[in-house]
C-alpha cells in the first residue's frame, strides 16, 4: 500500500513524498518537520541576561575589596573612621539571612545584627517569586563563575558530560537535604535564642571568618575547591544542580510563581533545540508549562526557539495581560532590578541596612576573628 503526504520544506516548496508503509525505513511520518514561520525579531534576552550577571559579578568584586580592606584596617590597626563597613557582604550569610527571617517573623521586628542579610534574604525570595529562580540565573556571582566554567568546558572538550539518571536523580537530593537541616535547624531556635546567637562574638564577625576562610584556605578545603571546578568545567552547573541549598529554597519558591515557561504546540516545529540548550536538562520540547523548581528562569531556550511564539515566558491566562501574556526580557530585567534596588533602597533609607555593632568591638574581635568558637561548643 502506497500513500502521498505533502513535506513542508523550510528552504523550498513543499514536495510530494511517498509512503509505501506505515514502516518505511526511508521516510517516516513521525519524522516529518512542522512548517518553520521564523521568529520575527530577534532575541535580546541573553545579552540583558548577562549585563545583570557581570554588573551584579564587579558589584561582588568591589563589595568583596571594600570588606578586605575594612578587615585589615582592624587588624593592622590603622582603620579609618571614614573607612564605612560594607554591609553588602552579608547576602553572603544567606543563614544569617534565614535566622533573621524567623527572628522577623517572630517578633515583627527588624534584626539589629546582620540586617542587610535578611533584606537581601528577601529581596532574593521576592525575584524567586514573581520572576521564577532568576536570582540564580541572572544575579548569582556563583551562578555565573559556574555557568562559564561549563561553557569553557564545552569549548574544550566539545561537549558537557551527563550523569547517569541512576547517579542524577539522588545527587539531585542533596541540595534538599542541606536545605532540610539549615531549615530544621532554624526553626526549632526561639527569636530569643537568635537574638542570643547573632550578638556573641561569633555571629557578629561571621562575614570575618567568612573571609577569612578564603584568605587562610586549608589543604582539604582546596582540594574540595578544586574538585568542585573541574566538575563544573565537565557537567554544566554542577554546584548548583546539585550542592547548593540557596538554590533549592529559591526553586521551592519559584513552584508558586505566576511566571511559567509555556510552549505552544501548534507553533513548535519540534526542533528540540530548546532541550538541548536548557542548563538544567529539562524536556522543555516534551512540555506545554514548565513548573519545575529546576528552572532558571534564564530564557535560554526562549533565546534559541527559531519558531515565533512557540516558547515565551508568559503570565497565566486569568491576568489577562496584552500579548497573550507573554513577558518580554526587558521587562523581566527592569522587574529584577525595581525589586533588588527597591527593597534595598528602603533598608538604606529607613536606617535599617547598617547593624548596631559599634567600632570598638570589631576592635577587639576582628584580629582575633579565627580563635572566636561557635557558641555550641
Amino acid at each position: 500500500m502506497q500513500t502521498q503526504v505533502n513535506v513542508e520544506r523550510e528552504d523550498g516548496p513543499p514536495q510530494r513524498a511517498v509512503l509505501k508503509s506505515p514502516d518505511d525505513s526511508g521516510i517516516r511520518l513521525g519524522n516529518l518537520r512542522k512548517k518553520l514561520i521564523r521568529r520575527a525579531e530577534p532575541d535580546h534576552s541573553q545579552v540583558l541576561r548577562r549585563s545583570f550577571q557581570i554588573a551584579f559579578l564587579l558589584l561582588n568584586v568591589w563589595v568583596g575589596g571594600a570588606f578586605y580592606f575594612w578587615v585589615r584596617g582592624f587588624e593592622t590597626g590603622t582603620h579609618l573612621r571614614s573607612l564605612d563597613r560594607p554591609a553588602g557582604v552579608e547576602g553572603w550569610l544567606p543563614i544569617a539571612g534565614l535566622m533573621n527571617l524567623k527572628y522577623w517573623a517572630s517578633t515583627s521586628r527588624v534584626p539589629a545584627t546582620h540586617p542587610a542579610a535578611f533584606f537581601l534574604f528577601i529581596s532574593f525570595l521576592a525575584i524567586a517569586f514573581l520572576f521564577r529562580k532568576a536570582f540564580c540565573s541572572w544575579l548569582c556571582p556563583v551562578g555565573t563563575l559556574s555557568e562559564y566554567l561549563w561553557r569553557a568546558g564545552r569549548q574544550i572538550f566539545r561537549r558537557n558530560f551527563q550523569l547517569p539518571r541512576w547517579i542524577d536523580i539522588p545527587l539531585r537530593g542533596l541540595k534538599y537535604l542541606l536545605l532540610g537541616f539549615f531549615v530544621w535547624a532554624v526553626a526549632n531556635m526561639s527569636a530569643e535564642a537568635i537574638e542570643q546567637f547573632m550578638h556573641a562574638p561569633y555571629g557578629v564577625i561571621a562575614d570575618v571568618r567568612m573571609l577569612n576562610f578564603f584568605r587562610y584556605l586549608g589543604e582539604t578545603a582546596a582540594i574540595v575547591l578544586g574538585v568542585l571546578v573541574v566538575a563544573s568545567v565537565l557537567v554544566q552547573n554542577f554546584w548548583c544542580r546539585y550542592l547548593c541549598p540557596y538554590g533549592a529554597l529559591l526553586g521551592l519558591v519559584s513552584v508558586a510563581s505566576p511566571l511559567r515557561i509555556r510552549r505552544v504546540d501548534s507553533a513548535c516545529i519540534d526542533c528540540a533545540k530548546c532541550a538541548k540548550v536548557c542548563p538544567s536538562a529539562l524536556p522543555v520540547d516534551k512540555l506545554v508549562t514548565i513548573k519545575s523548581a529546576e528552572c532558571t528562569g534564564c530564557l535560554e531556550c526562549v533565546a534559541v526557539c527559531p519558531s515565533e511564539g512557540a516558547l515565551k515566558m508568559s503570565l497565566p491566562a486569568w491576568t489577562r495581560s496584552p500579548n497573550d501574556g507573554r513577558l518580554p526580557a526587558w521587562a523581566m530585567a527592569i522587574g529584577i532590578a525595581v525589586l533588588f534596588f527597591g527593597i534595598v533602597g528602603f533598608a538604606k533609607t529607613a536606617g535599617y541596612w547598617n547593624g548596631d555593632v559599634p567600632d570598638y568591638v570589631y576592635r577587639q574581635l576582628v584580629p582575633q576573628a579565627n580563635e572566636v568558637g561557635h557558641p555550641a561548643e
